[in-house]
């Protein structure tokens, strides 16, 4: 009995690329119409994914959980080294690094609401957190004459 060929030269069916990957179907025709993957196709139409497909696959599940959108994934993916696109992984660093302080705002809010002896409404901290959200009132309008001119004529 022969060894079956490296895994290089196997194509798999569509139906098992899913399972593989932990997608459904319709995610990887949508990435597929975005310009994100490019699989070959057998003479009956239906997709062949190989090992640089399941690669590719990989490689945009990493950007999706590092919170790359779908454009700036065919931007990255779509050229020889990540590095040719700094700029906008630069700019996606600075967007995670504001959702993570915002994250810990969060926590340590919650940790405070937990931990506080006081009711959320009699809470120092708490208020100060309220304030802190409502936006500033300019002055008030001052008392001046009424609309149309002076005094009836």
């Amino acid at each position: 009995m022969a060894a079956p060929p490296p895994f290089e030269v196997f194509h798999l069916p569509e139906a098992e690329v899913p399972r593989l990957a932990g997608q459904p179907t319709h995610v990887l025709r949508h990435w597929e119409s975005a310009g994100l993957l490019d699989p070959a196709r057998h003479e009956s139409g239906h997709r062949r994914y190989g090992p640089a497909d399941l690669r590719r696959v990989a490689m945009i599940l990493l950007g999706k959980e590092a919170g790359l959108g779908l454009g700036a994934l065919r931007e990255v993916l779509g050229s020889p080294d990540p590095m040719d696109h700094a700029d906008l992984l630069k700019g996606h660093l600075a967007v995670l690094e504001q959702r993570i302080a915002q994250a810990r705002a969060a926590k340590e809010l919650i940790e405070h609401a937990l931990a506080c002896p006081l009711r959320f409404d009699e809470c120092p901290h708490a208020r100060e957190q309220i304030e802190a959200r409502i936006p500033a009132r300019g002055p008030a309008p001052s008392a001046g004459p009424a609309p149309g001119g002076g005094a009836p004529g």
